[in-house]
């Protein structure tokens, strides 16, 4: 095992002790772990024994009942409970309190993922040990079907029975766990769950066959209620097994939160959990090892592997004053830096928190599973009881056939698929997009953006890159003498110059800068100055660019020109989406700036001089003819108007304000992830349909044919297995997906 994911479990184990020790003394278990935001209380917490739609319902209203809760989230694919309240940290035991006595298993999202992570291997071994039982009962079952009572006997066939009891009662105690002691958790707190039926189900072919084998009779179907049982098993443990897919990359991200860091003090090195790291703290990072939290670089220069903020693969060079953010990797030197943020306030912990944020959204689609949900076991019971009756009394059925027809009633009849249909699809989704860099905040922007239809761009810092570039080339010596003077300012266009030189900047003397003027100095005993041209030259450049000029002894030797460029791959992106939707530029940029951009990226509906509100105004005017509008922007005017729109992206180069107003933040100097982000929107959307169409196929066909007697329950049980794991693989059709 590796260090670090020694000092993890370590540091997990210690927190997890810690908390413990207190619940004994009287002090809250869970307040450690409460974070605290703007005056309101979240935690996140591990949720263990749900599998279905109406345990989320269950869990969330009960919770959303509580005064102060303004929140209560669950997400069934990760297991996790996101809760925000306002109020004391020490309410957070209470609530803890209150989903353990649904039945459910309560964990802090720091502590050992033991339990989680074991569940498919006891799966495993249940399924193990129910498919050894079926085996043998099989052989018992050969005889007693390819003969008759009168051929075999009636005490060779009650002992094949008996022998039959003998293998299955145990392997129904043992590997039936999973759903009894599921099914027993939620009934002794007056709820029930998708288990109470599956193990009514199974006691009650198991407790007929045993009555008729005591009694001497025919109707003993230990072969039916063991195969129930593995094949029920088997679609559990896949379940688990797709489950732990779909966690695979919050884990990751999780484990990165963890470990250690080496902290310098008073040249001292010592070990330090990135936990515990603060902001000024000195850290020394080798190479080879993961940026701990955001920091700034003191010393040293080396590559990082930003991939997993960005998405792009291309490694980035930093020295002293740039700044890393945590998860990064540090490819080729030891660099020392500051810290920045603590590790629960870095971009990394910010990813965690938004993933879960967007994995717990409530779409449309999900408001219908819940619903679904909440009627699916009085339903469930109803419909079983109405066969057993229906068929006893009316039918003029033996009650033990009676009682198999509403056996198979209770297991086929399960919302599983339903309660997966939108859940994985989130998940694997908002993973893609994380890992192309991009942020999804809210759980339904993916269905918001498949119904755009007009696509709005502000100018500046959205279209463009937002600062000034140095176009087109020049001779090295002017550049570098050029580079040397702006160095010492920190005008825009000067640090745009200073950037456009890779190499030793020149030693000047008497530097020396005039505001709104530029900046002089004494190079060889000649006068150099970089700034503006004077009024008297005549210097022409195009739409948009700026002209800056160099000149020795007051002689004009070099024009320099700058720009707000285009993001590199602005045009194709405006193509792309102009074939599907409608595009239009809003900006608050002067007229011939914008008409410059619109000509360049041929989008032909523009609007120059725009103030916020007029922008809002616009969005609005677009919503109340029925258009769905996407907003991508980034400047603090941009907030309102992405706040407005139907839908809306933000460079992660913008402000805070709007980054907070955004549906889907992108890191990439890339103007791609729009793209992207919208054909994912699209995709998925079709991805929840199918899965729903699916879920409500399954219902519609095995209901009647359940009611009609027409299947065993070994069939109903294959068939509910089938139709989760379906669901399931048509939305891992997501990582097949191109960018």
């Amino acid at each position: 095992m590796e260090p670090e994911a020694i000092s993890t479990k370590t540091t997990s184990c210690c927190a997890l002790k810690k908390a413990e020790k207190q619940a004994q003394e009287g002090v809250s278990r869970f307040s450690p772990f409460v974070r605290e935001e703007d005056g309101v209380r979240m935690l996140a917490l591990n949720v263990s024994g749900m599998h279905c739609a109406r345990c989320i319902w269950a869990i969330e209203s009960a919770l959303q009942k509580e005064a102060g809760v303004t929140e209560a989230r669950v997400n069934l694919s990760t297991g996790r409970l996101q809760l925000q309240w306002s109020g004391a940290a020490g309410q957070a035991d209470d609530f803890v309190a209150i989903v353990e006595g649904l039945g459910y298993g309560v964990r802090p999202c720091d502590a050992p993922e033991a339990e989680t992570g074991n569940e498919a291997q006891r799966l495993l071994r249940y399924v193990a040990v129910s498919g050894f039982a079926m085996g043998n009962i099989m052989l018992l079952s050969v005889a007693l079907w390819s003969s008759s009572q009168q051929v075999m006997g009636v005490a060779t066939r009650d002992l094949m029975h008996w022998i039959s009891a003998l293998i299955a009662l145990p392997t129904m105690i043992y590997a039936g766990q999973p759903f009894f002691q599921s099914a027993w958790a939620v009934l002794r707190h007056g709820r029930t769950n998708m288990d109470v039926p599956i193990s009514l189900a199974l006691l009650l072919a198991s407790l007929m066959s045993l009555f008729e084998t005591i009694r001497g009779g025919e109707h003993a179907y230990f072969d039916s209620a063991v195969m129930l049982l593995f094949f029920l098993l088997i679609g559990r443990w896949l379940d688990a097994r797709a489950r732990g897919k779909v966690q695979e990359n919050a884990e990751n991200l999780l484990v990165m939160l963890r470990g250690v860091a080496t902290v310098i003090e008073d040249g001292v090195k010592r070990s330090v959990a990135i936990s515990d790291l603060r902001e000024g703290m000195m850290v020394r990072i080798a190479a080879g090892e993961k940026i701990p939290t955001d920091v700034e670089v003191v010393e040293g220069e080396s590559e990082l592997d930003t991939s997993l903020v960005t998405g792009e693969t291309q490694p980035r060079k930093v020295a002293a004053g740039a700044v890393a953010y945590g998860g990064t990797m540090n490819l080729s030197a030891p660099l020392l830096c500051r810290v920045k943020k603590a590790s629960e306030d870095s971009l990394l912990a910010d990813i965690v928190r938004l993933m879960e944020q967007a994995e717990q959204g409530r779409a449309l689609y999900v408001r219908l599973a819940d619903r679904a949900a909440q009627l699916y076991t009085p339903v469930v019971h109803l419909l079983a009881l109405g066969a057993f009756l229906g068929w006893f009394f009316i039918g003029g059925m033996d009650w033990q056939d009676a009682l198999l027809i509403a056996v198979t009633t209770l297991i086929i009849t399960c919302p599983c698929a339903l309660g997966l249909a939108v859940p994985v699809v989130q998940v694997l989704a908002t993973g893609w997009l994380m890992k192309r860099g991009m942020l999804v905040k809210s759980g339904d922007a993916l269905e918001r953006l498949s119904k755009v239809d007009v696509v709005l761009f502000d100018k500046t810092g959205t279209l463009t890159m937002g600062k000034a570039t140095l176009q087109g080339e020049y001779d090295e010596e002017d550049l570098q003498l050029a580079a040397s003077l702006a160095a010492h300012s920190r005008h825009p266009y000067s640090q745009a110059i200073a950037a456009a030189f890779d190499g030793t900047f020149l030693s000047l003397k008497n530097v020396q800068e005039v505001a709104g003027l530029g900046v002089s100095g004494t190079y060889q005993g000649k006068n150099v100055t970089l700034g503006k041209p004077d009024e008297g030259m005549d210097i022409a450049v195009e739409a948009g660019a700026t002209a800056v000029v160099l000149a020795v002894d007051g002689q004009r030797k070099q024009v320099f020109v700058l720009k707000d460029g285009l993001r590199p791959d602005a045009q194709k992106v405006v193509a792309a989406l102009a074939a599907k939707c409608e595009v239009k530029m809003l900006s608050g940029d002067r007229e011939a700036a914008v008409r410059h951009v619109a000509e360049e990226l041929n989008i032909e509906m523009w609007q120059s001089g725009l103030k916020p509100n007029e922008k809002t105004e616009k969005i609005t005017a677009l919503q109340a003819q029925g258009r769905h509008v996407l907003m991508v922007g980034d400047g603090l005017n941009d907030a309102p108007a992405l706040a407005a729109a139907s839908v809306s992206m933000s460079p992660a180069s913008g402000v805070d304000i709007t980054q907070n107003s955004a549906d889907i933040v992108f890191q990439s100097e890339s103007l791609f992830p729009v793209v992207q982000a919208w054909r994912m929107g699209k995709f998925s959307t079709k991805l929840v349909k199918q899965n729903f169409a699916l879920a409500v196929l399954y219902n519609v066909i095995a209901i009647p044919v359940a009611l009609a007697g027409w299947v065993t329950p070994l069939v109903a049980a294959v068939a509910m297995s089938s139709s989760s794991l379906i669901v399931i693989a048509n939305s891992f059709r997501i990582n097949l997906k191109k960018g």
